[in-house]
């Protein structure tokens, strides 16, 4: 029997790399929505959507995101369009009795010091990173409306939390993107515009974990389709979701040598300390997806690499 599953977002990074691994499924039939056609802070719409579709199983990757300038600069819209997105697609599932659902989060939930690595038990233990403060109390509201759902209704609505993510389609944006995309734009254009340095944010001491964004795509399904056996053992260990991450940290320093090296700029590196770096270090422990007998693949140069080629070919060409 074909299953139909609604990806949310379908167009973004993550939708995108859900889509590339469900897609060579003959039993799945994939159905997206674009934001024109579909615009999922409209809770009528998102509710006469799921009445008309009859989904199966819903994938939300939909959301506001951004790096630490778009989140210090619109921490509005990042509170209010992730809490819509989230409440209208959930709740509608819920009410066209969609039984399964998996709800994407992010690393930044957990406390701005959070002890290393971050186990899942740390969400609510301590203040958050003030710079993207709105959007992480967004995510933590969409884990707990999927707990509730499955406490009070029976639901099987699954939280996964990703750490930092990279890979094609990402947003290269010179203000709003992260650090892997804002960091091959300046020195792809520094290398093309023979500019002799790059400025980078922060001193570059702070630690990151970074993950391609296809192994979190088969990550994701490895644990939608899990048995609600084996999901559940995981629970018990980590709450209400699962940590998705590398396993691996790097400097930001070090991160930029890596990517300029891959670039092939060859000027000089310089640190702004006095804009903001965010929080000084965020690695996720991974036992409990390690539970689920899943880890990632993809090594973070490997990544770059192709990222940099996706770059040079298709966004930096207009494509």
């Amino acid at each position: 029997m074909t299953k139909r599953i609604f990806i949310a977002g379908h167009q973004g990074m993550v939708g995108r790399a859900i889509h590339r691994q469900l897609v060579q499924d003959e039993q799945i039939e994939i159905i997206t929505r674009t934001h024109n056609e579909l615009d999922l802070i409209d809770q009528s719409a998102v509710n006469q959507f799921f009445a008309d579709e009859r989904i199966d199983e819903v994938y939300l990757a939909a959301a506001r995101v951004g790096g630490i300038y778009a989140n210090n600069t619109f921490p509005a819209e990042f509170i209010y369009q992730n809490l819509m997105i989230q409440s209208n697609v959930i709740h509608a599932a819920h009410v066209n009795d969609v039984q399964k659902l998996l709800f994407l989060g992010s690393s930044c939930i957990y406390p701005k010091l959070a002890k290393q690595p971050i186990k899942e038990e740390y969400l609510l233990d301590g203040p958050l990173e003030p710079t993207n403060e709105p959007y992480a109390i967004a995510k933590i509201a969409g884990i707990k409306m999927c707990e509730s759902y499955n406490r009070q209704y029976g639901r099987d609505y699954r939280c996964v939390m990703p750490t930092n993510l990279y890979g094609p389609y990402d947003n290269f944006d010179d203000k709003n993107s992260h650090v892997v995309p804002a960091l091959i734009r300046r020195f792809h254009e520094a290398k093309v515009n023979s500019l002799e340095s790059v400025e980078i944010w922060g001193a570059g001491n702070v630690f990151r974990e970074f993950l391609y964004v296809d192994d979190l795509a088969k990550a994701v399904i490895h644990v939608m389709s899990c048995s609600m056996d084996s999901y559940s053992k995981v629970l018990l260990k980590t709450t209400s979701h699962v940590n998705i991450g590398s396993g691996e940290e790097i400097t930001i320093k070090e991160l930029a040598l890596l990517i300029s090296k891959v670039v092939g700029y060859e000027g000089a590196l310089t640190f702004d300390e006095n804009m903001p770096a965010g929080t000084p270090r965020k690695l996720l422990d991974t036992t409990g997806l390690e539970m689920l007998n899943w880890r990632s693949e993809v090594k973070l140069i490997t990544g770059i690499e192709q990222v940099y080629s996706w770059y040079i070919n298709c966004f930096y060409k207009g494509l």
